[in-house]
């Protein structure tokens, strides 16, 4: 048996990064559904997750060898803070290293839903090349638009700075002051008036249990009827059954969904088979880069694997 420390990676590392920690532990690639999960999960001292791995009181229970947690992400929702402090089991992430990628993917939405494209495979005559130009007129531009970020967190701040470069006018709402050095110009909003000003809204909010269900019936009922409403936070903050009332009665508003609850839906999900609901794969975060970063907390697994080591002589 290795001398190493046991690291149980569960789910997709970059491929530099997981050799990096193969370098120094016992690094076994295994899935939490694994029949052999359970037995590696005994002895192991330290689990790397991202997203589909739920670190629980009931899985903690079974690694009495376990000292630190780190998930090769941004949020911790997957993860029982208080019952890993009860362990004293270590936790470490990522926080910053996706936001340049999620921001970028939310324009893109943006300009997905503002400038519709085509491009053409073959030569047609002038009468149905002046009928496309004329079906894809771009309604509206994006600095005509005011943009609602909810959330003025890392990404928030960084989706303002870009919006300024588009020329639109941005409110926020947040729950705590925000520094004007990070605001980029966007105004402060109550979330009220932000579901009623903007054209459209973004969300990054975190998961702190009072943002489940945050956005409902109520706040879709104050916003515009041909607002772009686009999620790439959580999933659970959005109510599905109130966002699919709202767009089967508002045709003219869009929803950009990246993130749900649960992932992978079931054929049951409310804005399945919703015209103007377009529901993405949970890719906001889908880069080289991004993953690239975000799998490096493999360093700060291995220097709490050291503290622990070092402590213990």
């Amino acid at each position: 048996m290795s001398s190493k420390p046991l690291v149980i990676q569960t789910e997709h590392l970059d491929a530099d990064a997981a050799a990096w920690l193969a370098e120094r532990c016992e690094l076994v690639r295994c899935s939490s559904d694994a029949p052999e999960f359970a037995a590696l999960l005994a002895r192991a001292q330290a689990l790397v997750v991202r997203t589909y791995t739920q670190v629980d009181a009931a899985m903690l229970a079974r690694a009495p060898n376990l000292r630190v947690v780190g998930r090769a992400g941004v949020g911790l929702d997957n993860i029982d803070q208080p019952a890993c402090a009860a362990r004293r089991v270590e936790v470490c992430s990522t926080p910053d290293a996706n936001g340049d990628a999620v921001a970028e993917y939310v324009f893109a939405l943006l300009l997905d839903a503002t400038r519709p494209r085509l491009f053409l495979e073959k030569s047609v005559p002038m009468a149905e090349w002046k009928k496309i130009r004329t079906e894809l007129l771009a309604r509206r531009q994006l600095r005509e638009m005011t943009l609602g970020i909810w959330g003025m967190g890392k990404i928030g701040n960084r989706i303002a700075r870009i919006a300024r470069g588009f020329e639109m006018s941005v409110i926020y709402h947040d729950v705590a002051e925000i520094e004007p050095t990070l605001r980029h110009g966007a105004q402060p909003v109550s979330r009220d008036e932000l579901c009623a000003r903007a054209d459209a809204i973004t969300v990054h909010v975190d998961g702190r249990p009072s943002n489940h269900q945050l956005i409902d019936t109520g706040s879709f009922g104050r916003m515009k009827s041909d607002v772009i409403f686009i999620n790439s936070s959580r999933g659970f903050v959005v109510s599905p059954a109130a966002l699919a009332e709202f767009l089967l009665s508002h045709p003219g508003a869009c929803a950009m969904l990246d993130v749900h609850e649960p992932e992978p839906f079931g054929p049951t999900y409310a804005l399945l088979d919703i015209k103007n609901a377009h529901l993405a794969p949970h890719i906001a975060a889908a880069t080289t880069m991004a993953n690239r970063n975000m799998s490096w907390v493999v360093r700060d697994v291995w220097a709490a694997l050291n503290r622990e080591k070092t402590a213990a002589r």
